[in-house]
């Protein structure tokens, strides 16, 4: 009975993940992640899933392909549970909340976007730990009995006492004669990465701007989770100025004004060059804004800074593009023109709308770095 449940389980699982998968772009794009989102697991909505069967129909009951008819008749409408505009009294069909961990959630998003795993680089401070059986001792589980060692202090042992017949070789251990395998702690450093996520917060940035990038950094920070043990974050904000938020924060600022992107890629390297070495992190910048900037010169000023310090330091930089109605649009054309596309060092991404996220992040991540 408990093999069948798996089973049926395992059955039902796949059928989730199937469901997940041909629906994630609607998630994506709609933001349908609800309910209890932690640490390690998020809850997503599903239509009522029910597990394929043969249903049995009445005896002698007329439907399709039965009775009187010729082909290519057309079929009269049956007698349905309800009608349009009209109160019914049949139960409706309900929805299905369904919690995946982000492991899970991961994978699927992976496999959906066709996304290439990540080689990473480095390794850093985050350090895990394993465990290695190096020695032999008294006590210990069953599960742990070392067999070559408990017959060979039997066999000393009888040795000794003069118990032991060459003739008949027959060695019967004691407890004091059983030994079990110790281990011990190791530290095992894992790979780490840091995202520094940047957003344009000036007053071109409306609210619908904003919760794009909100969804779209959530699924990135999920592939990315999913490629490295050890990750962290880094929220910026600016419009003239630049500043370190957290994530509450950094989601949720109400700012007016102009716009200098130069600001906050200073800010970038300056985090970049004190807390992250580049031999040692995986370093993802995700800047987000809708293109507007405050002069030609201070373009100028964001291309070098991106040449000479922040690209060489990481291993891809990202801008995407937030399309809004009061921006210009214009920063990206410059950041194409500035960086060969071909090197994939630099990679660009205009989002006009929700529909636009998947592709966006697929364009971020399709490449592996």
């Amino acid at each position: 009975m408990t093999q069948k449940i798996d089973q049926d389980h395992s059955r039902f699982r796949k059928i989730v993940r199937g469901r997940i998968k041909q629906n994630l772009r609607k998630y994506i794009s709609q933001g349908e992640l609800i309910g209890r989102q932690g640490q390690q697991s998020v809850t997503i909505p599903l239509p009522q899933i029910e597990t394929p069967r043969f249903r049995l129909g009445a005896k002698q009951q007329g439907g399709v392909g039965q009775g009187q008819g010729k082909v290519g008749d057309g079929l009269g409408e049956g007698e349905g549970e309800g009608g349009a505009g009209a109160a019914g009294q049949q139960p409706g069909e309900h929805g299905l909340e369904v919690e995946v961990s982000i492991e899970e959630l991961a994978s699927i998003f992976g496999e959906a976007l066709e996304l290439p795993r990540i080689e990473p680089r480095g390794r850093d401070r985050i350090v895990a730990e394993r465990y290695r059986y190096t020695s032999v001792r008294r006590t210990g589980p069953n599960s742990l009995r070392h067999f070559k060692r408990t017959f060979k202090q039997a066999l000393r042992r009888q040795v000794a006492m003069g118990t032991y017949d060459v003739e008949r070789p027959l060695i019967v251990p004691v407890r004091d004669d059983v030994r079990y395998r110790s281990w011990r702690r190791e530290p095992l450093p894992e790979t780490n990465a840091v995202i520094i996520y940047m957003m344009d917060v000036s007053g071109s940035m409306g609210d619908e701007q904003k919760e794009i990038v909100r969804i779209e950094s959530f699924w990135i920070d999920t592939w990315l989770r999913a490629q490295y043990r050890g990750l962290e974050s880094r929220y910026l904000i600016h419009d003239a100025t630049a500043k370190e938020v957290d994530r509450e924060t950094f989601f949720r600022t109400r700012e007016s004004g102009g716009t200098m992107i130069s600001s906050v890629y200073k800010l970038c390297a300056k985090i970049i060059g004190e807390d992250y070495s580049p031999s040692e992190w995986n370093i993802y910048p995700f800047h987000f804004s809708d293109g507007d900037n405050w002069s030609v010169d201070d373009t100028a000023l964001c291309m070098r800074l991106l040449r000479e310090q922040i690209v060489p330091a990481v291993n891809v930089f990202c801008y995407g593009q937030v399309e809004s109605p009061y921006g210009s649009g214009q920063f990206i054309k410059d950041l194409r023109q500035g960086f060969d596309p071909q090197r994939g060092d630099v990679i660009a991404s205009e989002i006009a709308n929700r529909e636009a996220i998947v592709d966006s992040i697929r364009t971020f991540l399709g490449k592996g770095r």
